[in-house]
């Protein structure tokens, strides 16, 4: 049975967890209040910062007793992505518990958990009468789920982010299905892909050459087989290559076809256009410029009446990938691996995140950033239906923070 203690830190979480943070129209003025009033109660600073109107960035900051130090960051983003309510045997933003103590709730993975862990790290480590050495801020901000670029895009820009003289940035990592914690210092570049097609129209029966579905299955083909040979190198066993180490390509949609009032399509006609989209992500050890090369000359190429239009983002982290090391250069890689092993946990080797994360932001401004979400024993859920964490594994994680923030705040050598 949970302590009194244990039931009010679980508390705070579902509290946090029912606030609707959901994109596209997150309640960012109720999960800052929230945030304010919990930094509040552990004696926090806190301030309110709003780069872009209405999409507030909490920054919470306890001192340390060397305020000269550089300093610790904490970043969590606010925002969760949306949900099909009726795909999920809990409602989405009740936060329930189940018979097995499983927490459901968007957010719960990513990565309000991760907010809240922090939160409650500083309070167990204040209660202890511990004391750092160096500062520590805690930064809840929003838009993560939409690119981040009115949030952290801004915020690292800010002469208030370049005063806060930050050494070692925390952010978000993925849950581990073994014991293991996974640790991330970089990530996969996104690019977004459409290819569209061209030819002549006519009618259904007739055979034409370079018709534009024709063009267009060619180039699906073509895209598929080198997403088969990026997927084959993640299955074969002898492959040390992890999901964020190799290309991935994913079809997103279709478009084609003559509507019919009955939202069906006219049968008997070949249509002139047909347009496909991909979501693509790059990691930092693959060449950007051969994979254009791949879609101009492979996927869309011109001599069979196809174009494309390429969404890269930030121009520079989509050129230049930024990578934390992992060696004797960056202390605080091994710091952390200490902290969790004195906790009772372990990590993994080093991955490159699959996806992004506001991460790729800090490193693009020369910071160190590691990501890392204390989940282990616990299938992966992010963005999927009845997402979840379990109370043991939430109260576990918490502990872990402790451990890291005592060796970080601790850590006095030269950098």
């Amino acid at each position: 049975m949970a302590s009194l203690a244990e039931t009010e830190i679980i508390t705070r979480f579902q509290k946090y967890l029912q606030i609707n943070t959901v994109q596209p129209n997150p309640d960012y003025i109720a999960a800052a209040d929230f945030i304010i009033s919990e930094a509040k109660s552990i004696s926090l600073e806190s301030q309110s910062i709003e780069f872009v109107q209405g999409k507030p960035i909490v920054l919470l900051k306890w001192i340390g007793s060397d305020p000269l130090l550089p300093a610790i960051l904490l970043n969590s983003h606010v925002d969760v992505v949306p949900f099909e309510e009726d795909k999920w045997d809990h409602p989405p933003l009740g936060a329930e518990i189940d018979e097995d103590g499983k927490i459901y709730a968007r957010g719960t993975q990513d990565m309000k958990s991760v907010g809240m862990q922090y939160l409650e790290a500083i309070r167990k480590l204040r209660a202890s009468g511990f004391k750092p050495l160096r500062s520590v801020y805690v930064s809840f901000v929003p838009d993560e789920e939409i690119g981040g670029i009115d949030g952290v895009g801004k915020f690292v820009e800010s002469d208030i982010f370049k005063s806060l003289n930050i050494s070692i940035v925390l952010d978000e990592g993925l849950p581990s299905p073994t014991e293991s914690y996974r640790v991330f210092n970089g990530e996969r570049i996104p690019w977004s892909l459409q290819i569209k097609a061209v030819g002549q129209p006519g009618h259904g029966s007739k055979l034409y050459d370079d018709s534009a579905m024709e063009n267009l299955t060619k180039s699906i083909e073509s895209i598929m087989r080198f997403r088969a040979s990026q997927f084959d190198q993640l299955k074969h066993k002898e492959c040390l290559k992890g999901e964020g180490d190799v290309i991935s390509v994913n079809m997103v949609f279709l478009k084609a076809g003559t509507p019919t009032p009955d939202d069906g399509f006219v049968m008997n006609l070949q249509p002139s256009e047909a347009e496909a989209g991909f979501d693509i992500r790059v990691p930092p050890a693959a060449d950007p410029e051969a994979l254009e090369r791949r879609l101009v000359g492979e996927w869309a190429p011109p001599a069979r009446n196809m174009s494309l239009k390429l969404w890269r983002g930030d121009q520079e982290l989509a050129r230049k990938q930024f990578v934390t090391a992992t060696n004797d250069s960056n202390p605080w890689w091994g710091l952390l691996e200490n902290a969790v092993n004195e906790a009772g946990g372990n990590t993994s080797k080093p991955e490159i995140f699959p996806a992004s994360t506001d991460s790729r932001y800090f490193r693009k401004a020369g910071l160190l950033a590691i990501g890392f979400s204390p989940i282990s024993n616990t299938p992966s859920l992010l963005h999927d239906h009845n997402e979840y964490l379990s109370q043991s594994e939430y109260l576990k994680g918490i502990n872990m923070y402790v451990s890291i923030l005592k060796a970080y705040t601790s850590y006095a050598l030269p950098e």
